[in-house]
């Protein structure tokens, strides 16, 4: 029950902030721009995550589109001055559209689009900038996080589960409430440990494997033997963690299996619930480049393929009660026979 995602490419690729540009100024569409503009969220590219799966994105319209591009690495610390800063730079360049990778560019892009109006600018996980050359991209990562629970509930062995959030805030408070509802459908009796890393990005919840991997071997410690992360690159160390402890893992927003990086732990990603943020970044690319920017509110769900749940490693096929209650989980959401809590 995959869901459709632009796959995403090797860690560590790719141009950099300071590469020279490799579109032309016109093409054959009558586009007139440089090319996508992409500046990246706490953690930049190599998070196998969040990040990567907006590069991929990124990647794959340069390529169908014959078009340039540039994407941004965040600095340590930065202040919102420094994201105005840098969407300024891409827009003044001649980039088009101009995307910030995270709601932590929502200030930042309301700003920066009311100085630029015949540029198409996106923000990923923000739904309220409001204006006429904004896209909002969002999801309904509720409903994957819902297949998550109910995998980790099917698979446990121990009835104790475990969620770790990067940062407290009200975007991954929506993981939670879908990972412990579906858990819950399948056993109204299970244990589930709950963990933020930070209180704020800035102290690195979507940023340090370290915090990562602390709190899930504090976890299961705890008795918990699957452990579901929305942290970001501080879920590299949460994964780590499990497959040492060879206990699952569930990974996010991207098919954590097939990560290059993650290689040596894939045996332990009992599967990943997604988030199609690179088709997110494609389809916005695309509809500038066709001469019909998106505007407002896109919001990604299970039935139309914007979130889902990963079933890349054949140990997860294997068991067969986990695959198919998951299945039936997600054919009653898209049905509305289920609502996903979102706190």
């Amino acid at each position: 029950m995959t869901v459709a995602v632009v796959a995403l490419a090797a860690a560590g690729c790719g141009k950099s902030s300071n590469e020279a540009d490799s579109g032309s100024d016109k093409s054959s569409s009558g586009y007139t721009g440089k090319g996508i503009g992409l500046a990246y969220d706490i953690g930049g590219k190599g998070d196998q995550s969040f990040n990567d799966a907006a590069y991929a994105g990124f990647e794959k319209a340069e390529k169908e589109f014959k078009i340039g591009g540039r994407d941004i690495e965040p600095q340590d610390g930065e202040s919102n001055a420094d994201k105005v800063q840098r969407l300024e730079q891409l827009a003044k360049a001649g980039y088009n559209p101009v995307i910030g990778v995270g709601f932590v560019y929502g200030p930042a892009v309301k700003e920066v689009a009311a100085k630029f109006p015949k540029v198409t600018f996106g923000i990923i996980d923000d739904e309220t900038v409001k204006a006429d050359n904004v896209a909002d991209l969002v999801f309904h990562e509720e409903q994957a996080s819902f297949l998550a629970g109910v995998a980790a509930a099917k698979a446990t062995k121990k009835d104790h589960i475990g969620f770790i959030g990067g940062v407290d805030i009200p975007l991954i408070h929506k993981f939670e409430a879908g990972y412990e509802q579906g858990a819950k459908s399948v056993n109204a009796k299970i244990k589930i440990e709950s963990q933020y890393l930070t209180e704020t990005a800035q102290e690195g919840g979507f940023s340090s494997p370290d915090k990562g991997k602390d709190a899930a071997n504090g976890q299961i410690e705890a008795g918990a033997d699957v452990i579901y992360h929305a942290a970001g690159l501080s879920g590299q160390g949460v994964i780590q963690a499990a497959a040492e402890h060879k206990v699952w893992a569930v990974g996010v927003d991207s098919d954590q299996y097939g990560q290059k990086a993650l290689a040596k732990y894939k045996d332990y990603i009992l599967g990943s619930a997604l988030k199609n943020v690179g088709g997110a970044v494609y389809e916005l690319s695309k509809s500038v480049y066709e001469g019909k920017p998106l505007t407002g509110v896109q919001r990604g769900d299970l039935k139309s393929g914007g979130v889902g749940f990963a079933d890349s490693n054949p140990k997860y096929k294997a068991l067969t009660d986990v695959v198919s209650a998951v299945d039936k989980a997600k054919q009653e959401i898209i049905d509305g026979k289920v609502t996903v809590n979102t706190k």
